[in-house]
């Protein structure tokens, strides 16, 4: 019935703030960038696949009206509404390197795993990013 996931979304309070993360320290380039008029549409994506995306979005219109919008607001203050990302590397100690490098709080170093070794973190909005390497199988 369906062939692929092609965007998936996260809360994000900043879009400007979101941005720097996910580009310049996670190191995921930028997909779409438009101003719709009544929102930002930015997408990010992993270098060279634009086939699957993650929208970072302010909560607002037109998904929410302003009032549940900053409810969702609040409660991604709190870190209530928190997404998860996860991604695949073919070399997560390299990675956990270079997010290190370049000044992401890393709270877990790689650990190995039924399925592969991998370490988590968070973005500044609350929401959870897992990177993997992943077991062949």
């Amino acid at each position: 019935m369906y062939s692929r996931i092609n965007i998936t979304s996260l809360f994000v309070l900043d879009q400007d703030e979101a941005l720097d993360f996910y580009v310049g320290r996670l190191g995921l380039e930028v997909a779409d960038d438009q101003d719709l008029g009544f929102m930002r549409w930015l997408t990010v994506c992993v270098s060279g696949d634009r086939s699957r995306q993650i929208l970072l979005e302010r909560p607002g219109p037109p998904a929410l009206d302003e009032a549940t919008a900053a409810q969702a607001r609040e409660l991604v203050t709190k870190g209530a509404t928190a997404g998860t990302v996860f991604l695949a590397t073919d070399d997560v100690h390299a990675v956990w390197a270079t997010l290190k490098d370049r000044g992401v709080e890393l709270p877990e170093e790689p650990t190995e795993q039924p399925y592969g070794t991998d370490f988590g973190l968070r973005d500044p909005f609350g929401n959870a990013i897992r990177i993997a390497q992943l077991t062949a199988g």
